[in-house]
């Protein structure tokens, strides 16, 4: 179902709506700043002072101070924190490793983000109860502390030309015909409108075989050399920090065909406009790469 419309300081619990014009109020909101920091900082030995490891990111604690507030319904109150723990509870998030639910916010003049995590706490104080007003304390926990887009970007691209023989361009005298030996190559440009690495999901279509994918940025590459799909059939790549994996069509596993240079890890899209290529042989040129991604930002 499509995710719900957020208007100024609302929040979004797993499609749980609280905050301005509704009947829970959201009091204070920590953890959105910068995230805490998983530093490898060494005692120099015999030496004043300290060695500055590199810093990591730890995962965005978000804390949420709210109460709700329906004068005279203690009932309603009871509605509002069952469904807040069924939106954390389901199976799908709960007991799937790198799964989470989605916390959306809005804030004034900016557009709507998002983060992934799991709800570490849902405390209710229960003694105004009867009256419709019951505090609530809610800690979120967002294992990739990376602020996204709250909508994907997808670009699709084909292969150039047909690997089978033909004329290259540009065509000038003298005229040479390929041999059928090279993969065909079709250059696509990128774009992450935020100031973040993203993270793109990289679906392969066929028939096609023997797939490189480059990005020309970072000089990357995911290298499948011996794959090969049939029409219609599809290997999808996940880079996405607490994912990265390579699926069948079926739910398989295909990461076996990764080539030990490829790296997941490491092949994110820059922000700003990136070219991405790939190469593959494909007597069809029906064979499709499809990017999906979400822009990514540092803050709010």
């Amino acid at each position: 179902m499509p995710d719900p419309e957020l208007a100024d300081w609302q929040y979004d619990l797993g499609g749980v709506v609280i905050g301005t014009g509704t009947n829970v109020n959201v009091i204070e909101t920590t953890g959105l700043g910068r995230p805490p920091v998983r530093d490898n900082d060494a005692d120099q030995p015999s030496m004043d002072g300290m060695f500055a490891g590199p810093d990591y990111w730890a995962g965005r604690q978000v804390q949420i101070d709210a109460a709700i507030n329906t004068p005279g319904q203690p009932d309603a109150c009871h509605d509002v924190i069952a469904a807040l723990q069924a939106a954390a509870d389901t199976a799908a998030v709960r007991l799937v490793g790198g799964q989470g639910m989605t916390f959306r916010l809005k804030r004034p003049g900016r557009p709507v983000k998002r983060l992934t995590g799991r709800m570490r706490k849902l405390d209710p104080e229960f003694s105004r109860a009867i009256h419709g007003y019951v505090p609530l304390d809610i800690e979120l926990l967002a294992h990739d502390p990376t602020f996204y887009a709250d909508t994907e970007t997808t670009t699709e691209l084909p292969l150039g030309w047909l690997t089978g023989g033909g004329f290259a361009a540009p065509i000038v005298a003298p005229i040479f015909v390929q041999d059928g030996t090279v993969a065909a190559d079709r250059p696509g440009w990128v774009t992450n409108l935020g100031d973040a690495e993203a993270w793109p999901v990289i679906r392969i279509t066929g028939p096609c075989a023997n797939v490189t994918i480059t990005n020309v940025a970072s000089g990357r590459t995911l290298a499948l050399p011996t794959l090969e799909l049939d029409a219609d059939q599809w290997v999808e790549i996940d880079t996405r920090p607490g994912y990265r994996t390579v699926t069948w069509d079926n739910g398989g596993n295909a990461s076996t065909y990764l080539s030990p240079g490829s790296r997941l890890d490491l092949f994110s899209l820059p922000p700003g406009q990136s070219e991405m290529r790939w190469t593959a042989f494909d007597a069809t040129n029906t064979a499709r790469l499809r990017l999906t991604w979400r822009d990514a930002y540092i803050a709010l």
